[in-house]
This record gives structure tokens, C-alpha cells and sequence, in this order.
């Protein structure tokens, strides 16, 4: 039996992956009183594979009875009942816009504001992410992006370090993205906006790509940036970071830093364990080929 505890902050998807998750098979109970855990899970075990994926959800709303859970998780460790701890997270910023766009209250602000009701829950949940066995940090994931990441583990069965990259052009005249962990300037390669029959294209064209590529430098600072990403993204997971956002960036975001971030995106597909997408903020941004 294959036993998945999905559980996380509010406002961080659970709800959204337990029906993920039953799509791909599994049979999802939600919310069940601690309490009927064991027993739940005692009876599963003794069906005989009649069900041999089961996720159970569970989260804040438990109250009080959470408390017991750390317990529960011990005796099974030490027991017969193998499981995994699936932990859905944002961050606080998110949260808060997810709650004012739905009008709902938190489960722990009674009248109060919504962020101190995040700083309780965070506190209350602080055991479970700390056992966790997989991490998703859903600030930035649309909910197909969420859905491939929970295919990728448990349908694909591959390993996952609990670590989500989003590789992300943009325009330096447009701002430097307020989340960018590591911002890369990458205005020193040759610029296709000079070239009148490439101005209006974009990095996604090989015209484009072929033109910033000339000359060698960006093929060289390619493998200095994977060189030292192969060394950063290890280290990162080790130290427990869930979110990382590399920015690559030009004038107008719409010729070398999409190149270049398409480049990286591909190099970076090699590390099936992480979870990746890739974003080009600014590339329609200068419809009248500015750069």
C-alpha cells in the first residue's frame, strides 16, 4: 500500500492536488478526524490491496486534535505503516491575494487579518513541513503546472528534491522581477534589435538565436552560468529552499535574455528530479519592435 498524507498551508492547493491525485488513482478521503487515522489506515492495510493508493488530507481545520498527529506519525515510523508526507506551501504574499480574490476568511484570523491567521498556521504546521518528504511551492504554478509536477512523482514515479525553478526573461527597461533569487544581465551579447529584419522577432526563432550566438560568448557564458547553477541547485536543496527564480535579462526582454533562457530551461531539463518551468515576462511587450 502506498500511503501519501497531503496536507499544507491553506490557500496552497491541497484541495486542488487530493482531486489531482484521485484522477490518477488514488482513493482520497479529506479532512478525517485524527483520531481515525490509525484505524483508517489499520483498515486499508488489512484489505489486501484492494486499495493500494490511498491519500489522506488533512490540514488546520483538525483544531486541537493536531497535536496528535505527531504521534501518530512516530508509531507509524516505528510500525508497519510506510507513508509519505506531501507538503503544499506558498508564500505569505500569495496567500494573502489568494484570500482577498475568494472574499473567504482564514481558519485561524477569526475577525482579525488574514496574515496573522498565515503566522499561526505556519507555526501549528511548522512539524509537519519539517517531516515532509516532498515540498510544492505553488506561489508561481498555474494549476496544469501543478498537475504535471504531481504526475512527475506519482505517476512517473521519479524522484523529486523538493526544490521548483522557474527560469524567467525580462526587459531591464521594464524592472528587475521583485522575486528573482539570482539576476543574470546579459545586454553585453549581440543584440538582434540593430538588425532590421530581426527586430520584430524574438528569441524563440532561430534567426534570432543564431544572431546572439555569433562569436562565441554566449556559448561561453553558457557554460559558466550551468557550471555554477550544476553547483548552486545541490547546495539550495540541502539547505531546504523550495522556490528559486533565475532572471535573465536584456533591454526589452525580447531577443538575447529569451534566448539565453531558453538555452538554460534546456540545460536544466536534465535534472528530471526538480521542478521547472520557464516564464518570458516581457517578450510582447514591444509590439512595435522597440528593444
Amino acid at each position: 500500500m502506498k500511503l501519501v498524507i497531503v496536507t499544507g498551508m491553506s490557500g496552497a492547493g491541497k484541495t486542488v492536488a487530493l482531486k489531482m491525485m484521485e484522477d490518477m488513482g488514488y482513493y482520497c478521503v479529506d479532512n478525517l478526524p485524527i483520531p481515525l487515522m490509525e484505524k483508517f489506515a489499520r483498515l486499508i492495510l488489512d484489505s489486501q490491496g484492494q486499495r493500494s493508493h490511498v491519500a489522506i488530507g488533512m490540514d488546520i481545520r483538525s483544531g486541537e486534535d493536531l497535536s496528535m498527529m505527531e504521534g501518530i506519525l512516530d508509531s507509524w515510523r516505528q510500525g508497519s505503516i510506510a507513508y509519505e508526507i506531501l507538503f503544499l506551501d506558498a508564500s505569505d504574499q500569495v496567500l494573502i491575494k489568494r484570500y482577498k480574490e475568494t472574499r473567504r476568511n482564514h481558519p485561524l484570523s477569526g475577525g482579525g487579518r488574514v496574515d496573522q491567521g498565515i503566522r499561526k498556521e505556519r507555526e501549528k504546521l511548522a512539524f509537519l513541513k519539517r517531516q515532509a518528504d516532498l515540498i510544492i511551492d505553488t506561489s508561481k504554478l498555474l494549476t496544469r503546472e501543478l498537475r504535471q509536477e504531481l504526475e512527475k512523482i506519482f505517476v512517473e514515479d521519479q524522484k523529486y528534491k523538493n526544490l521548483f525553478v522557474t527560469v524567467l526573461s525580462f526587459g531591464f527597461k521594464y524592472g528587475i522581477p521583485s522575486d528573482a533569487d539570482l539576476v543574470f544581465d546579459v545586454r553585453f551579447l549581440p543584440n538582434p534589435f540593430y538588425v532590421e529584419e530581426l527586430r520584430a522577432r524574438t528569441g524563440e526563432e532561430k534567426a534570432v538565436q543564431d544572431y546572439v550566438a555569433q562569436g562565441g560568448t554566449a556559448e561561453e557564458f553558457l557554460k559558466k552560468l550551468t557550471d555554477m547553477l550544476d553547483f548552486l541547485i545541490p547546495n539550495y536543496v540541502l539547505e531546504g529552499k523550495n522556490q528559486l527564480v533565475i532572471a535573465i535579462g536584456c533591454t526589452g526582454g525580447k531577443h538575447r535574455s529569451v534566448t539565453i533562457a531558453n538555452a538554460l530551461y534546456g540545460h536544466l531539463k536534465d535534472h528530471q528530479e526538480l521542478g521547472l518551468k520557464i516564464e518570458h515576462r516581457d517578450i510582447d511587450n514591444d509590439s512595435k519592435g522597440k528593444k
